[in-house]
């Protein structure tokens, strides 16, 4: 993967202000809950340059990789997670792809996304419209993976995990998956946290969390103005004594690299080949669906000297 220049300097500024992409787990309250707290501002601006995103696709994909770093949290050592949003809005869907160690690529299935009017407000219910969330744990030395599946509700990515965490694993969830722009539409912080209920959390317990989310302050703007989510997490849940399990880094990262992609290149069905050399058009230039890094080939290194 080649990661694109952050070519806006106030994005950079920030940037330099804020603590590193990370990602932290708690457990609440004695064991009741376990919580994982993601700050990604940077991983999230990255994905923006990589694709080009303007600032609604920004927001709607940084969203999936929010969550994406989330969720891999679920997963160990060289397994991964798949997230998939197929809908049949505007949005009409994005994958993204998470591996334990914090590493996260993905896409959206269809960019720029096209709208008949400008959006209106905060809400995106209406640019998902109907459709299917699924997830996908890919667990190593496993020939199947697990997967489940659920009709979003909302169209509110957030609500629908829970949706999903709700019916497919009988487990009491919550996600807040905030992103904080300035009146330019400059990405200036994101970050969230996911909260799960664990077994034998009494009701009385459950309700007192659930009373308390809705007057937390908003992730992504604390995070704009500096606050590390370790502070975060510290002073919103101090209630429930938050009790540090351990720390990794957040990313947005990809294996694809050059050599991949030239022996895929050599590897095409003779017609294809035929093709390309019909076109007589060099560099042949392929770009990666899940980080939109750009290779190019010359006409010697796809056929050699003499083609």
């Amino acid at each position: 993967m080649i990661k694109k220049k952050i070519d806006d300097a106030t994005v950079l500024e920030q940037l330099e202000r804020l603590p590193e992409d990370s990602r932290y787990i708690y457990t609440l309250d004695e064991g009741k809950f376990r919580l994982t707290a993601v700050q990604c501002t940077t991983m999230v601006n990255q994905v923006r340059a990589n694709f080009g995103l303007g600032f609604l696709e920004t927001w709607v994909l940084g969203q999936a990789y929010i969550a994406g770093g989330l969720l891999a949290s679920e997963v160990k050592g060289n397994d991964r997670i798949t997230l998939s949003v197929q809908c049949g809005g505007p949005i009409k869907g994005f994958t993204v792809e998470a591996w334990a160690c914090g590493a996260v690529r993905g896409y959206l299935h269809d960019a720029p996304i096209k709208l008949d009017k400008p959006l209106e407000g905060n809400d995106l219910n209406m640019l998902y419209g109907p459709g299917f969330l699924s997830i996908t744990k890919m667990i190593e030395g496993s020939k199947t993976p697990f997967q489940g599946d659920v009709m979003m509700e909302y169209g509110d990515l957030a609500k629908d995990l829970a949706l999903y965490y709700q019916q497919s694993e009988q487990t009491p969830t919550v996600f807040s998956l905030s992103l904080k722009f300035d009146k330019e539409g400059r990405l200036m912080g994101a970050g969230g946290f996911f909260v799960q209920v664990l077994p034998n959390c009494p009701e009385d317990d459950l309700k007192r969390l659930e009373a308390l989310l809705p007057e937390l302050p908003y992730v992504g703007k604390s995070i704009s103005q500096g606050t590390d989510m370790k502070e975060y997490v510290a002073e919103v849940f101090s209630e429930f004594h938050p009790e540090f399990l351990s720390a990794a880094p957040v990313g947005f990262s990809c294996p694809c690299t050059r050599g991949h992609f030239l022996a895929h290149l050599k590897g095409l069905a003779q017609d294809e080949k035929d093709s390309i050399l019909k076109d007589d058009k060099y560099p042949v230039t392929v770009s990666c669906l899940n980080c939109g890094t750009d290779y190019s080939f010359s006409k010697e290194e796809l056929f050699g000297e003499g083609k």
